[in-house]
């Protein structure tokens, strides 16, 4: 993983901080369920002297997306307003439910409750969480009537996770991000500390 800041290791020839590399090797070390394809992307720049950014695809038994999603860690030693701490997490998490009915206002609250429950399910003391979630659903007419309805629900949020770079900081953090996907892509849930074996 390339960790982003002025360039790899430095920004602007400076040190990168103990602090993110620690919380670097955590993600490094940190598995997730086998459905969960992951990939480095390019960090954002402009949102703090240091960042992680992953991106996710699931897929079910048979190999096809069935959600897909972004983690991204920033780090800035002096903090930012908002952040409450020199830590920041921006999760986001999109599928594409069973569901017609994008009006239902329990779809959303559903939703965001799979990201809350997977922080309290890791135990993840985090302050500052926001987020929204996102329904949108496309029909088709006339010739493209036999098209089926295409909805989209999309979850996204951020929060301040203490200390990301202590053990089960950001590392904790991933995982709960790992369950948010799971439940976006409808998979059965896992127990804590079992490692689902990969499909031959």
């Amino acid at each position: 993983m390339d960790a982003r800041g002025g360039g790899p290791g430095t920004e602007g020839g400076a040190p990168v901080p103990e602090a993110f590399a620690a919380a670097v090797q955590q993600i490094r070390a940190t598995s997730l369920r086998p459905e969960i394809s992951l990939e480095e992307v390019p960090g954002p720049r402009s949102m703090a002297p240091w960042s992680l950014a992953l991106s996710a695809d699931v897929l079910d038994e048979a190999g096809d997306d069935v959600a897909e999603g972004r983690f991204v860690l920033l780090h800035d030693p002096a903090g930012q307003e908002g952040w409450d701490g020199p830590w920041r997490v921006v999760v986001l998490a999109r599928c594409s439910p069973a569901t017609e009915d994008t009006d239902d206002p329990l779809l959303a609250d559903v939703a965001w409750s799979w990201l809350v429950e997977a922080l309290d399910d890791y135990g993840l003391p985090v302050r500052s969480l926001g987020g929204t979630v996102t329904t949108s659903t496309s029909r088709s007419y006339g010739q493209l009537s036999a098209r089926p309805v295409d909805v989209e629900l999309e979850v996204r949020a951020s929060f301040s996770p203490r200390d990301a770079d202590v053990p089960g900081g950001v590392g904790d953090a991933l995982l709960a991000w790992g369950q948010l996907l799971g439940a976006a892509a409808g998979l059965p849930p896992l127990p804590h500390g079992v490692v689902r074996l990969p499909r031959r």
